[in-house]
């Protein structure tokens, strides 16, 4: 057992064809998740960021011979929680881990919550709309950055994957957690945006302003489209403002969660004190991944 490793007492788990690890392992498929309202959250680091954004684990499932130093305290930690911790062993722990190189912590918590009604933007909002984003990888690393640059929440439009996909967590590094997040229709996601004032600007191939140039100061919505096909017609249709982000190299587009990093970064520099609104050089727009929506906007808040 590695240093720092957990008590003895409690419930543990030594067989692979335990029921439990069947439950887990079940959790993997959307449908399995749906049904019982949770999502799995792997690894300390993002166990850790879900505790801080005020995550409840229902339960805790630790291995002693991959667990660091400090287990005892998270342990500790999420008990204090109420949450049931579970102690397995190196076998069953490789059959309920997802990740290729597990460090011995998986938990069971309840779902985010996703109801686009229950979102409110406050004051200033930025807010990032990913329209049919299918990559789980590409969602998490668009709230890892999200929540890096204190935008006021992410929403999924007509969603292909869902914000519980462990894959969404792990790649969020359990930043799901703590960026306010919805999930909805176009059409919903429109009403919405009408509903609260928010201006669409849409990052397109052949938009007529350089990304520099637009306005962002203003409660915004930036919309990033799919990696294959960008935004449909209708949310470029929509958008007040088709932005552009140059490119001077031989490739033709970025990836989508590259692209809503610059886009929010952008939005980001003109809302900071002293921030100025700088023309670009006119290069070669990004392709399809880019797509955006946004309007005008404040120094991003979470409402």
């Amino acid at each position: 057992m590695s240093a720092g490793a957990p008590s003895q007492a409690g419930l543990e788990i030594t067989s692979p064809a335990n029921p439990r690890v069947k439950r887990l392992v079940a959790l993997r498929q959307r449908r399995a998740r749906d049904r019982a309202g949770v999502t799995l959250v792997e690894g300390y680091e993002e166990l850790g960021l879900a505790l801080s954004a005020g995550a409840r684990p229902r339960e805790l499932y630790v291995c002693p011979a991959l667990a660091g130093s400090g287990a005892q305290q998270m342990i500790d930690r999420v008990s204090s929680l109420g949450a049931e911790v579970v102690r397995v062993s190196r076998p069953v722990f490789g059959k309920i881990a997802y990740r290729e190189s597990p460090d011995g912590w998986l938990a069971v918590l309840p779902a985010v919550r996703t109801s686009l009604a229950a979102l409110e933007p406050g004051r200033g909002p930025l807010v990032l709309i990913c329209e049919g984003v299918e990559k789980p990888g590409n969602l998490g690393a668009i709230l890892r950055t999200a929540d890096a640059a204190g935008v006021t929440a992410v929403i999924a439009a007509d969603p292909v994957t869902d914000w519980a996909n462990p894959n969404v967590v792990r790649a969020s590094k359990g930043t799901v957690f703590s960026v306010p997040v919805a999930s909805a229709s176009t059409a919903e996601v429109f009403a919405w945006l009408a509903e609260h004032s928010l201006a669409l600007v849409a990052a397109a191939p052949d938009g007529d302003v350089p990304l520099t140039a637009a306005d962002l100061t203003g409660p915004t919505a930036i919309a990033v489209g799919s990696e294959a096909r960008g935004l449909p017609a209708a949310w470029l249709e929509r958008a007040g403002t088709r932005l552009r982000i140059p490119m001077f190299g031989h490739a033709d587009s970025l990836n989508v969660s590259t692209s809503a990093a610059i886009l929010l970064y952008e939005a980001v520099r003109q809302r900071t004190p002293g921030g100025r609104r700088r023309r670009g050089r006119s290069g070669r727009t990004a392709g399809p991944g880019v797509g955006a929506a946004a309007g005008p906007v404040a120094l991003p808040g979470r409402g």
